[in-house]
């Protein structure tokens, strides 16, 4: 009986390490892409999506209805591929990261800024497949707002820098 208790144990850990494993590769595509964004590096941008990404904005119109905002890949590699005299930000926390199989979803909370220049922030939403290059992002969804927004101090601190 013991044996058989301990060949558990050690199953569940095996099982255990290969989840937390697949869930480091997959925030580390997240993180690959706000790297891209950070640095104006559309070729590594590119690599972590699929060809035929949706790329979605929740927007929030004055009547207070919400509308579904398409973009695409195409527009987004263009904007972090153009020169620019900011660099785009964006922290995240609260990751929490669901995978079944080949299937991953992340959902984090942002907070977007130019350089040290709070914009907005929100949720972003990522549903990832795994490929045979890798987890690659299929689907992006995001909330934006400039109210009510909870930016924990210690991204305020990195963030919010005096540009002296």
């Amino acid at each position: 009986m013991r044996r058989i208790v301990y060949a558990l144990l050690v199953l569940a850990g095996f099982l255990l390490q290969a989840q937390t494993d697949q869930k480091t590769e997959v925030l580390a595509v997240v993180n690959r892409m706000f790297e891209a964004m950070r640095t104006n590096d559309s070729t590594l941008l590119k690599s972590c999506f699929t060809q035929d990404v949706r790329m979605s904005t929740i927007h929030v119109e004055s009547s207070g209805l919400a509308q579904v905002k398409d973009g695409s890949l195409v527009q987004f590699l263009e904007a972090v591929a153009k020169p620019k005299a900011v660099v785009l930000n964006e922290p995240i926390w609260n990751e929490q990261v669901q995978i079944d199989g080949s299937l991953a979803s992340v959902w984090v909370d942002y907070a977007f800024y130019l350089t040290n220049t709070f914009s907005h922030c929100g949720v972003d939403a990522f549903h990832l497949v795994k490929t045979a290059d890798g987890w690659k992002i299929f689907n992006l969804v995001d909330t934006r707002r400039k109210t009510d927004c909870v930016v924990p101090e210690s991204v305020k601190k990195e963030y919010e820098k005096s540009l002296d």
